[in-house]
């Protein structure tokens, strides 16, 4: 039988995706079901159908928002990371996937888009909705809606790695990186970095020595890590370690402190090497890790 709470995971991935923030997405999860409370039952023919309206409509909204409130934003954005090293995702291709949509580097991508080819372009492409019900949800036209879509994909083709990369080889660079870093091994761990290397790293300005602009180049990043942003070896609580984890399926290293996420850093590969670096260390973003 159907019911609000047989939807509840189905919800929070549209929100998700659409935000790149777990919080905000359980927030807008919540607040689809006091609509969904507040509405009698006589009146929705497709259970589904209405949810999937009030949701995606509460996180367009939440965008707008969002856009006003990330103007005040202190360094770099990254989304919201989260735990899933107990994901019941077992097929591979299906693991494929949706690791490529609820990676850190999709969800910074789909952040360029507008609040509306963001939607479009989930409902399509991951939810596999057709465009008349699309319409139906967001309140458009098919043809606005095909628009969007075609702007959604053309972006995102154009900055999305060509190549997706084994989580095997992610591991092995990400034990690599940290070897190099204990070790103060500056040519070690330039071997492992792409010329053209970028670091990422999101404080919030709320974390002492946090880069507050992307860093760029393989000398630049390896410096930064090696001597002002050696997280790994100094300015850490006596109680602190280092873990491999998996964060929105991918292999992440996460730096704990009395079982609480202190920061999380996951990496993008191209051509064997580290093409880019992300670290979420803003604390607000560490609850789902």
């Amino acid at each position: 039988m159907e019911s609000f709470e047989s939807y509840r995971p189905y919800l929070f991935s549209i929100a998700y995706r659409m935000l790149g923030s777990a919080m905000d997405a359980e927030d807008m999860v919540q607040e689809t079901y006091l609509r969904y409370q507040a509405t009698p039952p006589e009146t929705i023919n497709s259970l589904k159908a209405f949810l999937t309206t009030i949701i995606t409509r509460l996180c367009m909204d939440q965008l707008h928002l969002a856009r006003r409130k990330r103007e005040l934003y202190v360094g770099p954005w990254l989304p919201e990371p989260i735990n899933t090293t107990t994901s019941d995702v077992v097929d591979p291709q299906e693991r494929v996937d949706t690791e490529e949509t609820i990676s850190l580097a999709f969800l910074m991508l789909m952040d360029q888009l507008q609040p509306i080819e963001r939607a479009v372009f989930l409902l399509r492409e991951v939810f596999e909705y057709e465009y008349p019900e699309i319409a139906a949800f967001l309140g458009k036209s098919e043809a606005a809606c095909r628009q969007s879509f075609s702007r959604a994909k053309k972006h995102l083709a154009d900055h999305r790695p060509r190549v997706h990369a084994p989580a095997a080889i992610q591991q092995k660079l990400l034990t690599g990186f940290l070897q190099a870093i204990r070790a103060g091994e500056m040519s070690s761990l330039m071997n492992l970095l792409a010329e053209d290397v970028t670091f990422w790293g999101d404080g919030g300005g709320k974390v002492k020595g946090a880069a507050t602009r992307p860093l760029s180049g393989r000398v630049t990043v390896a410096r930064f890590f090696l001597q002002t942003g050696n997280v790994f070896r100094r300015s850490l609580p006596g109680d602190a370690w280092v873990e491999f984890a998996e964060v929105n399926l991918q292999p992440a290293l996460v730096i704990r402190s009395n079982e609480r996420a202190i920061s999380v850093l996951t990496i993008e590969v191209e051509n064997g090497y580290i093409q880019t670096i992300r670290v979420v260390a803003n604390p607000d973003k560490l609850a789902h890790v």
